[in-house]
């Protein structure tokens, strides 16, 4: 009994390790607004060494329904909501060419399409390891950036946005 007593109190600093390992997890998350700036929904970022994992959930009536672009833009700022101007271009710390399928690319704001249900819901979970979410040139920089979703569906190739039309939502992440 003696031995089962010593053997769990010597591993407590095992599992305090790793729960505060995950605990440490970089996180941001941020209301999603249209044109109007109504808020639509939500982004939740995960971040690692590895990169960002980005859950957006929004609800119906968000979007038309069908296929949307969607990039990260280099400044947080959707204060300009009838287009989002100031948000800028897409993050692009190692200056590629936009596209997943561009061989000149990917630049670091890519991202890959998000689809609107029939009700213009959107529910998707999707991992870029062309980012991290803070450190040097993480998306939580000084001015931080902004998730953008687009009217038209990104052929991930032509420049300089895939094609992918108005800006209609935008959210900060800082």
């Amino acid at each position: 009994m003696k031995r089962l007593v010593l053997a769990v109190l010597a591993s407590l600093p095992l599992t305090t390790g790793f729960v505060a390992g995950a605990a440490a997890q970089e996180t941001a998350q941020a209301d999603v607004v249209d044109n109007k700036g109504a808020s639509i929904g939500s982004i939740q970022v995960r971040g690692s060494a590895a990169g960002v994992v980005i859950r957006v959930a929004l609800k119906a009536g968000a979007l038309p329904a069908g296929w949307h672009g969607s990039h990260l833009h280099a400044v947080g700022d959707c204060g300009d909501t009838e287009k989002f101007m100031n948000s800028k271009a897409h993050v692009n710390h190692d200056n590629k060419k936009h596209g997943l399928l561009n061989a000149e690319g990917p630049d670091n704001g890519d991202a890959p399409n998000l689809f609107a249900a029939a009700d213009g819901s959107v529910n998707a979970e999707f991992f870029t390891p062309f980012v991290k979410l803070t450190g040097a040139n993480g998306l939580k920089d000084a001015d931080g950036s902004a998730f953008v979703i687009h009217a038209s569906e990104d052929d991930h190739a032509s420049q300089p946005i895939g094609n992918s039309g108005a800006r209609l939502a935008c959210a900060v992440i800082k």
